[in-house]
């Protein structure tokens, strides 16, 4: 019934008559002839299967279980008939299993065993005669991978795996993110630490290593971006060392620089000279940690290639900003304005 005749139809009373009532159908005019109480009942149950001795072990057909178990076998392994130089496969069996299966092909010499794995049989040998001390070979046809196959199976099929419930322990979720998200504090604060220590020692020169430093910090995030790099606590300490490896490539340019005015060049010869004298140790130094870095990522854990990725990308990326932008940067700056304020590069000894 739509609901506008239930409606109407529920609220009539034995006998009576209703109203005309419009509905989507057309016009109704409705007439209660009787009615009754229902009873409706809602059921709800837990069913528990029993299960038979064939809902355990598969259909057998007229296979009979025997008291052999794979508890009983110790080892199966591959190896290979010294006659016909075919894979075969070698079991063996405690002092238990040896004492079974000794009655078991005592008692079936012509016939077949069947070896059962939850339920199905993985192999039907025949029994050839009565075998005695525990070890056997089952051969055939059988492939390589045929016979490592059946090997394995028996192998699993005789581990003991209980499951145990030996610890459990509820971690919160914001565990990990307060970790990085205090790693991420404390690259920040060392970058700026280092800031400070490059503007006290080398003045100018460590105005224009922060901006360098903070040219490079940006595009190794963007890099981390677009890639994508997962940061985890390894990858946050490779990208913070790595921070220390591009202001060396720094320190090392400057002291150059310095040892070159001290000669009494001129400035823009003292940038060229000292980078140029300085590339062969930087290009050493981090080629050296290049190569660290790509053994650790070929040859070592996940968790450590998180730190070999960042540092790596971390350390290509430095080689660019002290070559290139501190170098220009340097450029920049008037050499006669330089000359006339020498105290803004630092301490000269001459």
């Amino acid at each position: 019934m739509v609901p506008a005749f239930e409606e109407a139809a529920f609220k009539l009373g034995k006998g009576q008559i209703s109203e005309v009532l419009e509905t989507e159908f057309g016009y109704h005019l409705i007439y209660k002839q009787d009615e009754k109480v229902i009873r409706e009942y809602r059921l709800a149950h837990i069913l528990v299967k029993t299960q038979s001795i064939a809902d355990i072990l598969g259909p057998q057909g007229d296979w009979m279980n025997t008291k052999l178990t794979g508890k009983n076998l110790k080892r199966a392994s591959v190896q290979f008939n010294s006659a016909a130089g075919m894979p075969e496969v070698s079991i063996e069996f405690d002092a238990e299993g040896s004492k079974l299966f000794e009655d078991i092909t005592a008692r079936n010499v012509g016939k077949q065993v069947a070896i059962f794995l939850d339920g199905y049989p993985i192999s039907v040998p025949t029994v050839n005669d009565k075998i005695s001390g525990g070890s056997a070979v089952i051969n055939g046809r059988f492939s390589l991978q045929e016979a490592k196959d059946l090997a394995k199976r028996l192998n699993a099929g005789a581990l003991p795996v209980p499951i145990e419930l030996i610890n459990q322990k509820t971690i919160g979720s914001s565990l990990g993110s307060q970790a990085v998200s205090d790693s991420m504090k404390a690259g920040v604060v060392g970058l700026i630490l280092v800031a400070i220590f490059m503007v006290l020692v080398y003045r100018l020169l460590g105005v224009v290593a922060v901006i360098s430093l903070l040219i490079y910090s940006v595009l190794l995030l963007a890099i981390f971006k677009l890639w994508p790099v997962t940061l985890t606590l390894s990858g946050l300490a490779g990208f913070i060392m790595s921070i220390g490896v591009a202001v060396d490539a720094n320190i090392l340019i400057f002291e150059r620089m310095k040892e070159e005015l001290a000669a009494g060049k001129s400035l823009s010869t003292a940038i060229n000279d000292g980078f140029n004298r300085a590339w062969l140790s930087i290009r050493d130094g981090n080629f050296t940690i290049i190569i660290t870095c790509l053994v650790l990522l070929f040859f070592s854990a996940s968790v450590i290639r998180g730190f070999a990725l960042t540092l790596f990308l971390g350390v290509l990326v430095s080689l660019f900003t002290a070559i290139v932008v501190t170098r220009n940067i340097l450029k920049l700056i008037d050499e006669r304005w330089l000359t006339k304020n020498q105290w803004l590069i630092g301490k000269i000894n001459k």
